[in-house]
């Protein structure tokens, strides 16, 4: 009897220990080694493969071909192997700024085993790390009053569907009657409503600002452009579907005539000010497009315009109510002229040529417009320092 106790126990422990093996199951190995001069050492132990590399936006960039014309996507390092079989890298001194990195093990790409902090970006997952300084400090959790960042489902009568938002309310907005400025700010193509808060900081950078001063406490609404989607890819009755950016009804007009419903039900269910002097709306890439689309569409909405590396023709042979009368919707958006129309690429992006064509337009018609030019392409690091700068020029 004793010896069936101690079975059951030893089972029992043992099937303690195996559901719990994650606690013991970290790696010894420090990857990414942040150094004093602030160069990063990665480490990799694998000590049968024949190569091992490394790939990251840290690195020399190469050119690439794209549908829309060349861009540029980061270089490859090789990792140099040891005695013990352990691979490491020392890049050069970073500057300041929030990285994304993978290996590259005999051809296939993994993630760092040895550092948990992953970021998905459409359908791939990139460990991260900061370097702190400079742009970098409003990436980092700060010790400073934080705002609340919530998922919200609104109803959707033109889309025929619930579907999510997320939503950042300023530090103390729970403790006041206070009406609120709204910014509504939209992604890129293959994002969805987590990508400005995951992939952007942008929480970070608002706490971080808004406490020193430097933005006004603002309601903050994230949207999701895809109108096909309900929310983030595995966030939904679909389930776990496989994200992708080739998704329907994301620049055929549908999102932007369904707009008016989002700023109805935030307006209905915040403490907003509910007029054009308090609302902006911002967007990269796709979401430039958008943001260009919808406060043409809508003139008396939004008195701050962003555009981020964006696109601003539709796409050939797309019918939509949204893209008739371009030239006349323009003009009467610009008879009562946004307070801040502003429009921002880097100088290699893939869409600098299309922004230089409509900075021309604009040109053109003489219609007022700021322009911040930065250097490389089209990139988290440069949408990340956009918004920074944007918001506060935002309800001055």
């Amino acid at each position: 009897m004793k010896k069936l106790i101690l079975s059951v126990a030893l089972m029992g422990l043992c099937s303690s220990a195996f559901s719990q093996q994650a606690l013991w199951g970290g790696s010894e190995i420090v990857s990414p080694g942040i150094n004093d001069d602030k160069t990063v050492t990665f480490r990799f132990f694998a000590p049968d493969a024949s190569k091992v590399q490394i790939t990251g936006d840290f690195l020399p960039t190469v050119n690439v071909d794209t549908p829309y014309g060349v861009t540029q996507a980061p270089g490859v390092a090789d990792l140099t192997k040891n005695e013990d079989g352990l691979w490491e890298y020392t890049s050069p001194a970073l500057s300041p700024e929030l990285y994304g990195y993978s290996f590259i093990v005999d051809g296939l790409r993994v993630n760092d085993p040895s550092n948990v902090y992953l970021i998905r970006d459409i359908s791939t997952l990139t460990n991260v790390f900061l370097i702190p300084g400079d742009y970098a400090d409003n990436y980092k959790v700060s010790d400073v009053p934080h705002g609340t960042v919530s998922k919200i489902w609104y109803p959707s009568e033109s889309l025929g569907t619930d579907r999510r938002l997320t939503v950042y309310t300023p530090a103390g907005y729970e403790n006041t009657e206070k009406k609120y400025p709204v910014l509504y700010l939209l992604h890129g193509s293959g994002g969805d409503e987590n990508a400005w808060s995951e992939l952007g900081r942008a929480t970070q950078i608002l706490d971080n600002l808004i406490a020193a001063g430097k933005a006004e406490p603002m309601i903050v609404v994230m949207t999701n452009g895809n109108a096909g989607m309900q929310a983030a890819p595995g966030e939904t009755s679909a389930g776990f579907t496989p994200p992708t950016t080739r998704l329907p009804k994301t620049m055929d007009g549908s999102f932007e005539l369904s707009f008016p419903e989002i700023v109805n039900f935030v307006d209905s269910h915040y403490r907003t000010s509910a007029d054009k002097e308090h609302r902006a709306i911002a967007g990269l890439s796709m979401g430039g497009f958008h943001s260009m689309q919808i406060s043409k569409e809508y003139p008396d909405m939004f008195d701050y315009v962003g555009l981020f590396s964006g696109v601003f023709t539709p796409r050939e042979g797309v019918k939509s109510p949204v893209y008739e009368n371009i030239d006349e919707k323009l003009a009467r958006q610009f008879a009562d002229a946004p307070k801040l129309y502003w429009i921002a690429v880097g100088d290699s992006d893939f869409l600098y040529d299309a922004n230089k064509e409509y900075r021309k337009y604009l040109d053109d018609h003489k219609y007022p417009y700021s322009y911040r030019e930065s250097k490389e392409g089209h990139i988290w690091k440069n949408w990340r320092i956009y918004l920074t700068e944007f918001l506060p020029m935002l309800f001055k």
